[in-house]
């Protein structure tokens, strides 16, 4: 049951995403609607496959890569739904919707097993620390994809009205993930303190968290204190998503640590 769960939600926003680039592509709005919807069914979908795991396994589904990235999919997922509906925001679903799909196909290729919670990890700052690393990631996604977005629309028409809103949600939505980032950090570091009377051991996880913070603020320097906007800053954006990436899956690969697998925390953050 978990399996068809699992693959419906791949399926469907495979699908969704298809049918929003043909929409686009031959400006058939009724096609994108549709593509709408199937996207919305792919969550719901998901959404059911993340409780239906929590259920089984008895616990957040947030302990290992597959988990996480199964959330991570599915925070860019809500983060995308509330801006359709809140502010309408439909310039950002297609390049959206690919992101949702990609991170869940990355999921996929990741042992499925439901393991047991390990007792380094029954912590009341599992949830708060992985989940808030979750949507973080997920803001930084959708960030990156209004900064694509306004590159094309920028190269096609400097003149396009929408300029203006896709500059601001970029900055919105790297806010945003800034300060869930700063929770995980601040979190993670009460909860090192707690497993390993250490606030920070320089575990490339951390390091790499910290570098990624350091890459936002930068950013928000650059928006705030210096007023930059528009080509540079969506650039800045889009250019800034590989670091996310390689900090979530990159460092688990590469530099093992204290966050790898058989460790006391999960490869996540």
């Amino acid at each position: 049951m978990l399996d068809i769960l699992f693959f419906s939600g791949l399926v469907l926003y495979f699908a969704a995403m298809v049918l929003t680039f043909v929409g686009i592509v031959f400006k058939k709005e009724k096609i994108t609607v549709i593509g709408w919807y199937v996207f919305m069914a792919g969550a719901a979908v998901s959404t059911a496959y993340l409780v239906y795991r929590g259920i089984v396994a008895g616990r957040l589904p947030l302990s290992n890569q597959f988990e996480f990235a199964a959330s991570f999919s599915w925070g860019i997922a809500v983060i995308l739904i509330f801006l359709h509906y809140r502010f309408h925001l439909e310039w950002i679903e297609a390049v959206g919707m690919a992101m949702t799909f990609l991170i869940l196909s990355y999921a996929a290729l990741q042992p499925r097993e439901v393991t047991e919670l390990m007792p380094a990890l029954r912590s009341a700052w599992f949830g708060f620390h992985i989940g808030s690393a979750a949507f973080s990631y997920a803001s930084f996604m959708l960030a990156g994809a209004a900064g694509i977005r306004y590159l094309v629309t920028v190269r096609k028409n400097p003149e396009d009205e929408r300029l203006e809103q896709m500059d601001y949600f970029i900055y919105r939505l790297i806010a945003l993930g800034l300060l869930l980032l700063t929770i995980t950090i601040l979190s993670g570091a009460i909860w090192a303190e707690e497993a390993w009377s250490s606030f920070w051991t320089w575990d490339p996880k951390e390091v790499w968290a910290l570098i990624t913070w350091i890459l936002y603020a930068i950013y928000l320097h650059l928006r705030l204190g210096r007023r930059k906007t528009g080509t540079f800053m969506a650039w800045y954006a889009v250019i800034a998503v590989p670091v996310v990436l390689f900090t979530f899956i990159g460092v688990n690969t590469l530099l093992p640590g204290l966050h790898s697998y058989g460790a006391l925390l999960p490869k996540v953050l």
